[in-house]
């Protein structure tokens, strides 16, 4: 199917993954209405495109979403409007339950009132916690090491029994770690590309840990793909990249694109997480095998992407402006 002409509301439109999803939408001809609080997303991050959009500030958690999905015709939705940033989860528990979990829950019932065709939950690969085999796919046991992650298998648990109790049209994405420009917030590459930017000794937490790292062009490109599908509709999938780095190698590679020379890194106690997950590393192949997509950008390009985006804007990130309260 195509999405040309579709009526499609992204909530989160103006965060990471939401505003390039936006971008592809775009190229679909699809007609965008960015949703958005502005907590963690930034207008400068849909700037170059808002003559092609509508964009509209709500939170997901709002009761007259119904409403606002009515009168805007929406025919399809990706919910990716959420707290998304794990070492704020350590603190705000509460508020990350209530917005994950329960924002996504009024989303959900908000669809069927609405009448929504189908719709893309945003989870993540964090619900595993720690592999026990790699490549992961979706049978893999889920075992969360974090109230972010708690939170978002419950939203896929309530949105898994909602599509049986009620048909609500879900189709569940397991998010691995994306990258590329327009970061929101200090994640490890980011963060990397920042600290290098200022000088050869850079600070970070787990060197060991290994994350799978999927380019954001290519996760939208996945999530336009799923969303054509109506088989797609009740089923969970994985996207990211298929292979995996330790956050060592990952800082090695970024110095050698960047041009440090005599890299040195040093653990900073306070960026180690209470309970780490290990390695992730994803299995996509029942994506790919419904839908044909597969990653097309590589580590090595995908760093020189976000470092160019970096050194073009100011040598900045649009997390500098999120709010924290």
């Amino acid at each position: 199917m195509t999405l040309q002409n579709k009526k499609i509301m992204v909530t989160g439109g103006a965060g990471f993954i939401g505003s390039s999803l936006v971008r592809e939408l775009i190229k679909e001809q699809a007609e965008v209405l960015v949703y958005d609080n502005f907590s963690s997303g930034s207008l400068k991050n849909i700037s170059e495109v808002e003559d092609k959009i509508t964009i509209i500030e709500g939170d997901i958690r709002d009761k007259n979403l119904p409403n606002i999905l009515r009168k805007n015709e929406i025919q399809f939705l990706f919910n990716l409007a959420a707290l998304p940033y794990i070492p704020d989860c350590y603190e705000k528990p509460f508020d990350f339950l209530d917005v994950n979990t329960m924002g996504a829950l009024n989303v959900f019932l908000s669809v069927k009132e609405a009448g929504v065709e189908r719709m893309i939950q945003y989870s993540t690969s964090e619900v595993y916690g720690t592999a026990i085999n790699t490549p992961m796919d979706e049978h893999h046991p889920t075992l969360p090491q974090s109230s972010y992650a708690a939170a978002k298998l419950a939203a896929e648990r309530v949105a898994y029994t909602m599509y049986h109790e009620q048909q609500i049209p879900i189709i569940i994405l397991r998010q691995f770690n994306s990258y590329g420009p327009r970061g929101t917030h200090p994640y490890v590459i980011p963060e990397i590309i920042s600290q290098l930017s200022k000088s050869n000794q850079i600070n970070l937490g787990n060197l060991n840990a290994r994350r799978d790292f999927v380019y954001v062009s290519d996760a939208a490109k996945a999530s336009v793909a799923l969303i054509k599908h109506k088989q797609a509709v009740g089923e969970v999938f994985n996207c990211g990249s298929g292979d995996d780095y330790s956050i060592k190698e990952l800082a090695e590679l970024t110095a050698e694109i960047m041009g440090v020379d005599n890299l040195k890194i040093n653990i900073d106690q306070s960026r180690l997480r209470p309970l780490d997950v290990h390695v992730l590393k994803a299995n996509f192949f029942k994506c790919h095998q419904l839908t044909k997509w597969v990653p097309t950008v590589s580590i090595k390009d995908g760093l020189k992407e976000t470092v160019d985006w970096f050194n073009s804007n100011g040598k900045t990130w649009p997390w500098i402006n999120r709010k924290t309260n």
